[in-house]
C-alpha cells in the first residue's frame, strides 16, 4: 500500500530534514509546488551534512572529503507532512537519507539504529523507548535566563513560563509528537518535557523532530532554546534519560508480576558492561562532561538500583506494562540514534550472552556503589571509544572513525584556548 505524502490544505512550504551526526535536524524549505517531485525523486544535498560538527565545521573524513568532492545524497520523506501551528501555510516532515546509488549512506547515524532494531526483530523483540529531555529557554541576546527562580515542579513558576512552555506542549503535540507532560526543572530557565514512549525508531525520530521544533518555536516566541548539557556550571545540567522495555506478542518481557525479571536483568547487565565504551555517544563535547559531577543526579558509575536517582540504571517497577530500565547518563545534546543504538546493542548482548548484573546499589551511588566508574572527561571517553572494537562494530568503521575525529577536534580546540577565567585569575598575580 502506497504511503500518503499529501500536504495539509493550504500548504505553500514544506520543511524537510534529516538528523545529522550531532542529532541536529538539517534540511531545506521546499515550495509546495515542487513537493510531488521530491516524493518521487528525493531532494539532493551534500553528504557533508552528515560529516559536520555542531558548528558546521567540515574536515576531510574517510567517506566524504575534498578528494571525492563532497558528493550528493538524497533525502526522501518518511511520512505525511504535518502543519506547523505557528507558521500558517508551512508543513514539517522528517526525512531519511539515500546515496545516489539508492543505498543507505554508511555515515548516516539513523542506520546504526536500523541495524540494531533488525537484530532485535530477529530475536523476536520489539523495543519501546521513552524519552525525557531537559533544556533551557533563554534570552536570545544575552544567553541568560529571564527568570531567577529554581522552584523545581513549582506550579507558580510553571504558570509564569506557560506563555512559552504551553505552546511547546500543545503545538508540538499537534505536530504528531506525543507530549506527556512538562515541568520547571532545577535551574532558572530550565524545563523538562517528556515524550510518550514508542517503538524505538519512532522515539528517536521524535526526539530529532522535537528538538528542531522547540528551537523553531522558541524563535517564534523570542527565546533561545538550548540543549547544551551544562550552560551554567553552578546550575543544573540538562540530561536525556531513556526508558527501555522489550515487548513480544503484546507483552512486556522485562516484567514478572510487576517486577524486573531475569531477562530485564540481563539487558541491564549488558548496559553496565558497555556504558564506559559508549560514553561518547551520550556526551561528545568538553561541556558534556562538565555535567558529570557527583551529587548532580547525573551518574558517574555503572551502578543500577530500584527507583534510585543516584545510579546510572534506574529500575522502575509497578504494573507489568510499566516495568523498564531508565538510563540516566546522556546529555540533552546526545544523538538519539547513536545513544539508543549503542544502548540496545549492549542490552541485546546481555540477553544473548546471559550476562548477570552486579549487585544493585541500594543507597547513595556517589559514595558506595556496585559497578565501574564511567568517564567524567572527554579525553577518557575518547580513549575508551578508540579502544573499543565493540563500538566500532556497532557504529560501523566509517561513522565510528568520523565521530571519534569530531570528539578529538573538540578536545584539541579547547586545549588551544586561554580562557577569560585564567586571564582574570593569573594575569595580574603571576
Amino acid at each position: 500500500m502506497a504511503k500518503d505524502f499529501s500536504l495539509p490544505e493550504g500548504t505553500h512550504t514544506v520543511i524537510l530534514g534529516v538528523g545529522d551526526m550531532c542529532g541536529i535536524m538539517r534540511g531545506k524549505r521546499i515550495p509546495a509546488s515542487h513537493w510531488e517531485a521530491i516524493c518521487k525523486d528525493g531532494n539532493a544535498l551534500s553528504i557533508a551534512l552528515l560529516a559536520i560538527d555542531m558548528t558546521c565545521d567540515v574536515w576531510d573524513t574517510p567517506y566524504v572529503n575534498f578528494d571525492n568532492g563532497y558528493p550528493d545524497m538524497h533525502m526522501f520523506p518518511l511520512g505525511k507532512p504535518v502543519a506547523v501551528p505557528w507558521e500558517p501555510g508551512v508543513a514539517f516532515c522528517m526525512a531519511y537519507a539515500e546515496g545516489t546509488d539508492h543505498k543507505p549512506v554508511p555515515i548516516d547515524p539513523r542506520q546504526v539504529l536500523v541495524r540494531q532494531l533488525e537484530r532485535a526483530k530477529k530475536m523476536g523483540f520489539e523495543i519501546q523507548v521513552g524519552a525525557e529531555l531537559e533544556f533551557y529557554l533563554l534570552d536570545p541576546e544575552t544567553g541568560l535566563p529571564r527568570d531567577n527562580s529554581i522552584q523545581v515542579y513549582g506550579l507558580g513558576r510553571a504558570a509564569r513560563m506557560e506563555h512559552i512552555v504551553g505552546p511547546i506542549r500543545r503545538q508540538i503535540n499537534e505536530c504528531g509528537i506525543p507530549i506527556e507532560q512538562s515541568n520547571p526543572e532545577y535551574a532558572p530557565g530550565q524545563v523538562e518535557v517528556n515524550i510518550r514512549y514508542a517503538e524505538a525508531m519512532e522515539s528517536a525520530d521524535n526526539v530529532i523532530m522535537f528538538k528542531s521544533l522547540v528551537r523553531q518555536l522558541g524563535i517564534h516566541h523570542d527565546y533561545l532554546a538550548s540543549f547544551m548539557p551544562k550552560p551554567f556550571f553552578d546550575q543544573s545540567g540538562s540530561g536525556f534519560h531513556t526508558h527501555y522495555s522489550l515487548w513480544k506478542d503484546g507483552k512486556n518481557v522485562f516484567a514478572d508480576k510487576g517486577e524486573l525479571n531475569q531477562l530485564g536483568k540481563q539487558f541491564t547487565a549488558g548496559l553496565q558492561k558497555r556504558m564506559g565504551e559508549a560514553a561518547l555517544c551520550g556526551a561528545y563535547t568538553v561541556n558534556g562532561y562538565r555535567r558529570r559531577q557527583p551529587y548532580t543526579f547525573c551518574p558517574v558509575n555503572t551502578s543500577w538500583g530500584y527507583d534510585n536517582r543516584t545510579v546510572a540504571l534506574r529500575i522502575i517497577q509497578g504494573s507489568d506494562t510499566a516495568v523498564r530500565v531508565e538510563k540516566r547518563d546522556a546529555g540533552a545534546d546526545a544523538n538519539p540514534y547513536l545513544l539508543m543504538a549503542t544502548d540496545i546493542a549492549a542490552g541485546l548482548d546481555g540477553i544473548e550472552q546471559g550476562m548477570e548484573p552486579t549487585e544493585p546499589t541500594l543507597g547513595n551511588a556517589y559514595e558506595e556503589f556496585h559497578g565501574d566508574a564511567i568517564p567524567t572527561d572527554l579525553r577518557d571517553a575518547i580513549a575508551l571509544a578508540r579502544g573499543s572494537d565493540w563500538l566500532k562494530e556497532v557504529m560501523g568503521d566509517l561513522l565510528w572513525e568520523q565521530y571519534c575525529q569530531m570528539a578529538e577536534r573538540e578536545l584539541e580546540f579547547f586545549g588551544q584556548q586561554v580562557t577569560q577565567v585564567e586571564t582574570d585569575r593569573y594575569l595580574r598575580s603571576l
